[in-house]
């Protein structure tokens, strides 16, 4: 009965703890929305995606998948199409897939900031694969030079902002029995 109580409240505790990551991850692409960032069409700071890459660092994969659409349905609902659904979604899941594949390849090996660098390139790669489904036009990945050089320019910043986020919540006892996926 003891391992029951345990398991419910630590599947509670990762609930809340997503649920909080989620709220967060809508509020910063609703922050992110209204401030103008960049010029380059197409591009953003990507804010939301500090909260995807620390979950990565504190949950299984699954987690943070779970995260991606629900932070992708929400952010779908407020602002607007099934276009900005598509290209949300394309964008965050072939960045899930890079960044997943290199924290499990080892932390010690990559940065939380190269992770980010790479997630962001990738954001940018499934976004154009999104556009080519929509235009069927291949000529759309004439602009992947542009979006990878904001890709690596907001991954620097996404990643440098996740690793004291990870840093600062490693040390509160909410996280402590997460710590050791760091």
């Amino acid at each position: 009965m003891h391992l029951q109580v345990d398991s419910s409240s630590e599947a509670l505790r990762k609930t809340v703890i997503l649920s909080i990551f989620g709220a967060v991850a809508v509020v910063l692409s609703i922050v992110e929305s209204i401030i103008p960032f960049f010029s380059v069409p197409g591009a953003k700071l990507g804010l939301s995606n500090i909260m995807v890459l620390t979950c990565l660092y504190f949950f299984k994969g699954r987690d943070t998948f779970t995260l991606i659409v629900l932070k992708t349905i929400l952010t779908a609902i407020i602002f607007g199409t099934f276009s900005s659904f598509l290209f949300s979604f394309m964008g965050s899941l072939f960045s899930f897939i890079v960044m997943f594949s290199l924290t499990r390849l080892g932390k010690d090996n990559f940065s939380t900031i190269g992770i980010s660098v790479y997630g962001g390139i990738a954001h940018n790669i499934g976004q154009l694969a999104a556009a080519f489904i929509v235009i069927k036009s291949s000529i759309i990945f004439s602009y992947l030079p542009v979006l990878m050089i904001t890709g690596i320019a907001t991954g620097v910043f996404i990643g440098y902002a996740t690793h004291h986020l990870v840093n600062s919540l490693s040390k509160l006892p909410l996280f402590k029995p997460y710590e050791s996926r760091l």
